[in-house]
């Protein structure tokens, strides 16, 4: 090794001019060490590589934007691809789940599940989506077998709204199961056990539902809601994946969510998305495995509530879901 005398001598003979021959047989040293010193001197000069370019580049703006409209919500990976991928996108998943990891904080709470054959239950709960004076809440049924889903936005959860949203999960499944899971809630069970263990004093509006559509009135344990995981785990993928991307559009705009339009957005959004995707822990698509439920199940109930009215709302935006020529179909009035 070279003392630093010697390799600044090394450094200042090449600026002279002189080439590595001479300057080895000055020094005394092999031409590899000369060649070692001028290489080393060179790295230095040019400092650090700069970064590569990648295919997420020109989407970066675009996502730290979607990602701060949702705060203090967050959007998945899954919702993020398929915006950018509107706009142009090539790239993968991967890199964009890379990429976006330092921005969120949120830790997801583990959720028990259960198998159930075909036709067997359904999971039916309401999920808070907004509090205060101008509630929105949904009123979500799961099939336990295919893992199919429907979603009804209300703003209450009292039992004429409970009765009157599993009517239309019924319809919109085509069939009826044979037991409905439920948490503890006023609208489903006015005392637990009120004639002996198991035998339930049910809210006489659910009574008189489940006697006419042929299903059997189902209660998790007592502050075990986490058992109905099914339920559970679609209600966190319903707000994640359809609720805050298109909470933040309106938000963007100064415009507020409420049940009308996502009653009208979600029904697509089943369809195309929730029901359409391969779920994480079947491995198969819920629109699919549901065909093999509704053929055990009993006939639908006719619906007696009339049908809502459509109405036309502006959104100034693309939707996050679809483009928003998809809505614009939806919200057409006949």
């Amino acid at each position: 090794m070279l003392t630093q005398e010697e390799a600044v001598e090394i450094r200042v003979m090449a600026r002279r001019g002189e080439g590595v021959r001479a300057i080895a047989k000055q020094l005394g040293c092999s031409r590899n060490t000369v060649r070692r010193y001028l290489r080393e001197q060179q790295a230095s000069r040019y400092g650090p590589r700069a970064a590569r370019p990648c295919k997420l580049d020109d989407y970066k703006d675009y996502l730290l934007a979607r990602i701060e409209q949702a705060r203090p919500r967050w959007i998945p990976a899954t919702v993020l691809l398929r915006e950018i991928e509107e706009r142009g996108y090539a790239g993968g998943i991967s890199q964009l789940k890379a990429w976006i990891a330092p921005f969120k904080k949120i830790v997801s709470e583990p959720v028990v599940r259960f198998e159930t054959p075909p036709g067997k239950q359904m999971q039916a709960d309401f999920t808070a989506v907004r509090r205060g004076r101008n509630p929105l809440l949904a009123l979500v049924a799961t099939m336990g077998y295919s893992r199919a889903s429907f979603v009804k936005f209300t703003r209450g959860e009292d039992a004429a709204t409970l009765c009157a949203g599993l009517r239309e999960a019924f319809d919109y499944f085509g069939g009826v199961p044979e037991h409905v899971l439920f948490d503890n809630a006023k609208s489903v069970v006015i005392a637990r056990d009120a004639y002996g263990e198991g035998l339930h004093r049910w809210n006489d509006e659910l009574k008189e539902l489940a006697e006419a559509c042929g299903f059997t009135p189902r209660l998790c344990r007592p502050y075990r809601a986490k058992t109905k995981g099914k339920v559970e785990r679609f209600n966190a993928y319903l707000k994640g994946s359809f609720v805050v991307p298109l909470a933040a559009t309106l938000e963007a705009s100064g415009l507020k969510l409420d049940a009308e339009v996502a009653n009208v957005h979600v029904r697509r959004w089943l369809d195309d998305v929730a029901n359409a995707r391969v779920h994480a822990t079947t491995k198969a698509v819920p629109a699919v495995r549901m065909a093999r439920e509704r053929a055990v199940m009993l006939a639908a109930p006719a619906l007696k509530a009339p049908p809502a009215i459509a109405q036309r709302v502006a959104l100034p935006v693309e939707s996050l879901q679809h483009p928003l020529s998809v809505y614009d179909e939806l919200l057409e009035v006949a």
